[in-house]
């Protein structure tokens, strides 16, 4: 436990398999966490249903990338049940502005209606929260960014914890042991989130791993 935070120690936590929660958003104390069964979505097998397929190629929403982070963590932390507490979200969002933290924006018209963050360390990549204001709004953050991930060099995306949401979407969960062995080779490696070669495919988005729904 402990009752202060820096950038330096959440980005040495990662390294080794841990990461910070706080029981509330008003907590003062933060564990640092380390699932003996750790929940990743592996990026070539991430699932979108034919329902969502085609909500995603309908195109409701606009999609940005790290255009409005303070926003998403705020939404993630103000939701009834949250770890985050001030001091993570403020720390996190250092994070953000050193480049070591991003956010996947959905928006209906100007409203900020879904997103994703997590943090980027290496060629791994740690999801931290998400949050939806609008249904499938979360999943379709969660699709963009799996797409930039596999195209900008990523190995390993972490999902900490697994639950039949990220289930269904294609999330797994493996024994700590091999989550640690592919976080040390993901972590070596050097992977560019903000790739300028990078480009947005709706149609393959939409059509990965397509299943009935």
């Amino acid at each position: 436990m402990t009752q202060h935070l820096s950038t330096e120690l959440i980005l040495y936590a990662y390294s080794i398999g841990a990461f910070p929660m706080a029981d509330s958003r008003e907590a003062g104390t933060i564990h640092w966490i380390e699932p003996k069964k750790r929940g990743i979505f592996p990026l070539d097998h991430f699932h979108v249903s034919k329902s969502l397929g085609r909500k995603i190629i309908r195109e409701p929403f606009r999609i940005s990338f790290d255009t409005a982070f303070p926003d998403v963590i705020a939404a993630c932390a103000t939701r009834q049940e949250t770890w985050i507490n001030h001091d993570i979200e403020a720390r996190y969002t250092d994070l953000f502005n050193l480049g070591y933290a991003h956010s996947i924006e959905v928006w209906e018209s100007d409203e900020l209606v879904g997103g994703v963050y997590g943090i980027a360390l290496g060629a791994a990549f740690f999801g931290e929260s998400m949050f939806s204001r609008r249904t499938d709004a979360s999943k379709i953050a969660l699709a963009y960014l799996v797409d930039r991930l596999r195209k900008t060099g990523f190995e390993l995306f972490d999902t900490q914890f697994i639950t039949p949401h990220l289930s269904r979407l294609g999330a797994i969960e493996i024994p700590q042991k091999q989550y640690k062995h592919m976080l040390g080779k993901a972590i070596q490696k050097t992977a560019n989130i903000n790739d300028a070669d990078y480009s947005v495919d709706v149609l393959a988005i939409a059509q990965r791993k397509t299943q009935t729904s």
